[in-house]
């Protein structure tokens, strides 16, 4: 043999090595750590996968994987659909394998039959922040010249909990600490997960000679967006199927307390290529219809007054998790006509491992009506629920900016669980 295929043979060895261990890499990434199933309901996983796996029923009763009931441990293929049901709910446990080696445990969670009210309710939405967000800062005019006192202690997105110990409960307060303070000031900030002291001069301005620290903040958000549903269960609602940015810093914002409120949609903009459009709403006297708890990612959520359950209009429909959902028809339900009516939608592309669960299915908008009306999906009708084969699915998340008659949807089951956060 030549000295050069000697020396080719080892590298294409590695090179083969390398590539296949990328390919099970990225299939070990994109699978998720929880599949949800529902109880008596034949779910059929379309997971075509390199990988073998072994499932075990821990809490599961009755459980049934490719019509063959389980009661220890069972060897399946992954590279074919996967059938499972179960009678009851609980828990079971898939590892998925290669080469004889365990390489990811992933939980199955056997949920019982779950029944939502769809919404479709366009509601306003005011919540208060806990903590004083940071914006940004800048300088403070002095007598004596330009000073920036918080560069480089505060940052964008950043929480201010207290002043030298003293709870923050608006913007007010702060500047009533600032102005007050006759020396440096102790801070405590939230940033991103973590606790931090940082102490600040404050710099007598000037302009009005009032002590600033060169700050600029915010301490609440209001704007208008759409219930997705209702569990009559919990009593707790969900909307938007997003979290709520702060406008200037794009971070999620803490909810320290927060209100829906009764709205009126007064004017349409139209989207088009670039230009997102948006519902312009009038909250109606200030009208509560229920309190927001938390502010997710994945929306917010909270519970619901009596008059908010006065507003709903739909019976309860079960709910359909992420391997029930297909390619084809659907509804979703929306009232920029100022009622609720269904419209209707195609979902174009279901993602069931997408790495943001925002971004569960592609789904473009059909009905004439609609599109006369809003060109396609418009700010504000975010949450808007999703109704496919007689059952919820999910909700619409974003609109295309280039397309806006097409847009993202989160797929219910990523929405209720985030219920178990509410205190």
């Amino acid at each position: 043999m030549k000295p050069k295929m000697k020396l080719l043979i080892p590298f294409f060895g590695i090179f083969i090595f390398s590539v296949l261990s990328l390919y099970l890499l990225f299939h070990i990434i994109s699978f998720p750590n929880e599949i949800n199933l529902t109880e008596k309901t034949l779910h059929n996983l379309k997971l075509y996968s390199p990988f073998s796996a072994t499932i075990s029923p821990e809490t599961v009763s009755a459980l049934k994987v490719n019509n063959k009931p389980v009661s220890g441990n069972i060897n399946v293929s992954l590279y074919e659909a996967l059938t499972i049901e179960s009678d009851g709910s609980g828990v079971a446990q898939m590892t998925l394998n290669a080469f004889g080696l365990p390489l990811k445990r992933i939980t199955l969670d056997i949920l019982p039959e779950i029944e939502v009210v769809p919404c479709g309710l366009t509601v306003g939405v005011e919540i208060s922040t806990d903590g004083v967000m940071v914006l940004g800062t800048g300088t403070v005019k002095a007598e004596d010249g330009q000073y920036n006192p918080s560069e480089g202690k505060l940052l964008s997105g950043d929480l201010i909990i207290n002043a030298n110990g003293e709870s923050l409960a608006n913007k007010e307060d702060l500047i009533r600490a600032v102005e007050n303070s006759a020396s440096d000031i102790e801070f405590k900030v939230k940033r991103n997960d973590a606790l931090l002291n940082t102490k600040i001069s404050p710099v007598k301005s000037a302009v009005d000679h009032k002590s600033k620290i060169g700050a600029f903040v915010r301490d609440a958000t209001r704007g208008i967006g759409t219930i997705t549903y209702f569990n009559p269960n919990t009593r707790v609602f969900g909307a938007l199927g997003h979290g709520i940015l702060d406008v200037d810093t794009k971070k999620l914002m803490s909810v320290k307390e927060g209100s829906i409120m009764e709205a009126r949609v007064t004017e349409v903009r139209k989207g088009g290529k670039g230009s997102p459009g948006e519902l312009v709403g009038d909250l109606q006297g200030g009208v509560t219809l229920g309190q927001v708890k938390i502010n997710t990612p994945y929306g917010i959520y909270g519970t619901m007054d009596i008059v908010g359950v006065s507003k709903i209009s739909h019976e309860k429909m079960k709910i359909g998790l992420q391997d029930q959902v297909h390619e084809g028809p659907a509804v979703i339900f929306s009232n920029v006509d100022s009622e609720i009516k269904p419209y209707d939608v195609f979902i174009e592309s279901v993602n069931h491992f997408s790495n943001d669960e925002t971004k569960g299915m592609v789904l473009r908008i059909t009905d004439p009506a609609l599109l006369r009306k809003t060109n396609g999906i418009v700010q504000g009708m975010s949450g808007s629920p999703i109704i496919q084969d007689e059952k919820v699915i999910g909700a619409v998340t974003h609109v295309f900016v280039q397309d806006p008659t097409k847009g993202y949807g989160i797929f219910i089951e990523n929405m209720l669980k985030q219920e178990k956060n509410i205190a």
